[in-house]
């Protein structure tokens, strides 16, 4: 654009970030060894029952708070939606993530899950969880076999994040969207249900307050906050499932 050009330059967007380096935080140690799950609790048959049977469970005790959301924070925050997708593979059942562009203004380069703010013209958060992935990684919605909901998230940068948990049939295509994806990969459900590889950090914020947040490292990749809660959430879930449907 010419210097002389009467069109206003568009405003710089406010880059977010965390303010401490995630990786580096104390571990707390946990105060109660939970099992992982067993293998029956890892399949689709068994979550998708899980899903469509009544089971009471608890949200993960750490960040109940945020998922106990008051009126006046849901009226404030950005309402949004992610899919929470596992991929059967000759292994076992997958969990597909993406690490989102290091170009974005939010959680830029962090693990996710295909997701996005839930538009005027969205029906339901499950319309827009399908919208957004079909635009972040090319996975139409007639690949997608959902079969639930957890309950949303409220993030430290002011997002309610409500994950629909589904299955990517087999013949989907991942077609990433450069601008806002990096990189699309997976990882073992049977990893991810193991509280084992669940850290539990503390970290300091800039005000000295002190965030607790959990971490899955997988690899070079670091799963970490909002999407680690959630899948936690998933085990809390899994868990309580079993001990109600492993004797029917």
């Amino acid at each position: 654009m010419s210097q002389n050009s009467s069109q206003p330059l568009a405003p710089r967007r406010k880059i977010i970030v965390p303010g401490f380096d995630p990786q580096t935080q104390p571990i707390v140690p946990p105060e109660i060894i939970l099992a992982p799950l067993p293998g029956q609790a890892l399949q689709a048959d068994f979550l998708k029952a899980a899903f469509s049977t009544p089971v009471p469970w608890d949200v993960e005790p750490v960040f109940s708070d945020a998922f106990r959301i008051d009126t006046d924070s849901l009226a404030t925050a950005i309402q949004a939606a992610v899919l929470f997708p596992l991929v059967q593979r000759e292994t076992g059942l997958n969990v597909l993530f993406t690490r989102r562009s290091p170009n974005l203004s939010s959680h830029a380069g962090q693990i996710c899950f295909p997701g996005g703010r839930i538009e005027p013209a969205d029906e339901s958060a499950l319309a827009a969880a399908l919208r957004e992935t079909h635009e972040e990684i090319g996975v139409e919605a007639r690949f997608i076999e959902t079969w639930g909901t957890h309950p949303s998230f409220l993030t430290g940068t002011g997002f309610t994040m409500e994950p629909v948990i589904g299955l990517i049939r087999p013949g989907f295509e991942v077609k990433p969207d450069v601008t806002e994806v990096a990189e699309v990969f997976e990882v073992p459900l049977a990893f991810l249900m193991d509280p084992a590889n669940h850290r539990l950090h503390r970290a300091t914020l800039p005000d000295g307050k002190q965030r607790l947040y959990f971490s899955m490292p997988w690899g070079p990749y670091f799963i970490w906050g909002a999407t680690a809660a959630l899948v936690r959430n998933l085990y809390h879930h899994l868990a309580a499932a079993h001990k109600v449907l492993a004797g029917r």
